[in-house]
């Protein structure tokens, strides 16, 4: 068990809101919450798994984690039992540089102050991390590695069947040339690789393993026959509304790396403080644009680089003034609308940065007290996406299904996992609780 204390961080109280910079965080009630760990942590697990020749019995494994625990230099990822691993290779996701590893026992891993608990019977890949994990950062790693596992990976006649209890949350398996999916247990997009192969994605928010069985028979085309068509911009025709475009509806949902949290304030105030996190990779981008959602009002706006701990000024503008400005945020922006725009230096090629940006709305459409009800109404577009309801507060409708949890304090927080192209619309209600706690 991971021994954990509390870290409490508000949004920032910055007074000058059109060019601003990030400064010290503060305690305040209802404010911003970050765990801090006394031991490993981690986040922003993603696996994708490329099945090889089933001959073999062996897949590629392509890991990306962020370590959490702040100063830490090192991570550890277990080496799972049953498995034989070789091939192994890690690199930093900022710089996309190689990192140094060793394979270590599980009895030489408990000498880190951060693996009290590593299993004594476990091989662990041990990871030296570009820096340090900074204060409320993180230290992105992608780990590669082949495993040889007959029992995950067989031959059933003439099925082939990937049979494994996944513990990360965000998963993609990819078929090997010629095979379609025949059989699934965990719901799943069904994608299609650049080179033809078929891929299964998926996003479990339950408890507890995915407890996946992939069957696959070989009489999908191959060659050029197998490549997809180029995505499109074109809308669903189905009515009542127009929907998503082709390109966002057939994307990955698993992969894609925005996350947000809502703190909501106490509801008189129609405000609640936020944080999104997001990861930049186009090469010659040099800003982030937050476009303020018409009904709603930014203010204290900051922003960190999550990798290093930089702290990143933040300015407001308009579309037109974004246009016009030096800033390629890598996408258009309607010249009306209010931006918070976030710059940094350029991306090069093989590069990434992932960004956490902080901010205060206001929006009386959308957050709002209803007699003694508290109405927080809400369409999210993130595939992750969090609500955490004010202190004194329970939730008695959640519209959308949630999986729930409850922070230090005592306040409630609901999770919201979008595995469909279209945002979820959030509505939630919630009445005081006795005594006011």
């Amino acid at each position: 068990m991971k021994k954990m204390i509390c870290l409490w961080v508000a949004c920032l109280a910055l007074t000058d809101y059109s060019v601003v910079n990030a400064q010290a965080p503060h305690t305040a009630k209802d404010g911003v919450y970050f765990p801090a760990a006394v031991g490993q942590t981690e986040t922003d697990e993603y696996t994708r798994y490329e099945l090889l020749a089933p001959e073999t019995a062996s897949f590629k494994i392509y890991y990306e984690v962020s370590a959490t625990t702040s100063g830490a230099k090192f991570f550890y990822n277990p080496i799972r039992k049953g498995s034989s691993a070789s091939d192994e290779s890690v690199y930093d996701a900022m710089l996309g540089t190689p990192l140094h590893f060793e394979v270590v026992s599980g009895a030489e891993a408990r000498k880190d102050a951060l693996m009290p608990d590593a299993d004594s019977a476990t091989n662990y890949i041990k990871v030296t991390l570009a820096r340090p994990v900074p204060d409320l950062g993180q230290g992105r790693v992608r780990i590669i590695k082949t495993y040889k596992d007959a029992k995950s990976y067989y031959m059933d006649g003439k099925t082939i069947v990937f049979k494994r209890p996944l513990g990360v949350k965000r998963n993609k398996v990819v078929l090997p040339s010629g095979y379609e999916v025949v059989g699934l247990t965990v719901p799943s997009q069904i994608l299609t690789e650049k080179d033809g192969r078929i891929a299964i994605s998926f996003l479990y928010p339950a408890a507890g393993e995915a407890p996946l069985v992939l069957r696959a028979i070989k009489d999908a085309q191959v060659g050029t026959a197998a490549l997809p068509k180029a995505l499109t911009a074109q809308r669903s025709w189905e009515s009542p509304f127009e929907g998503e475009k082709e390109q966002e509806r057939l994307s990955e949902r698993a992969h894609q790396d925005r996350d947000i949290v809502y703190f909501l304030q106490q509801p008189e105030t129609h405000a609640f403080s936020l944080y999104h996190d997001y990861t930049e990779s186009r090469a010659g981008v040099n800003g982030y644009a937050n476009v303020v959602r018409v009904g709603s009002s930014a203010s204290h706006p900051s922003s960190i680089v999550l990798d290093t701990g930089e702290q990143l000024k933040a300015l407001e503008m308009s579309g037109a003034e974004l246009m016009a400005s030096k800033v390629n945020v890598g996408e258009a922006v309607d010249p009306t609308a209010r931006v918070v725009v976030i710059p940094f230096a350029p991306l090069q090629a093989g590069q990434t940065l992932r960004l956490r940006i902080a901010e205060t709305y206001t929006a009386p459409l959308s957050y709002k007290l209803d007699g003694e009800e508290m109405v927080f109404d809400r369409s999210l577009g993130r595939p992750r996406n969090a609500v955490v309801l004010p202190s004194g507060w329970y939730c008695t409708f959640s519209a959308a299904p949630a999986t729930v949890s409850q922070l230090p304090d005592g306040r409630v927080r609901l999770d919201y996992w979008d595995d469909r192209p279209e945002a979820v619309d959030v509505l939630i209600k919630a009445r005081r609780r006795v005594g006011g706690q």
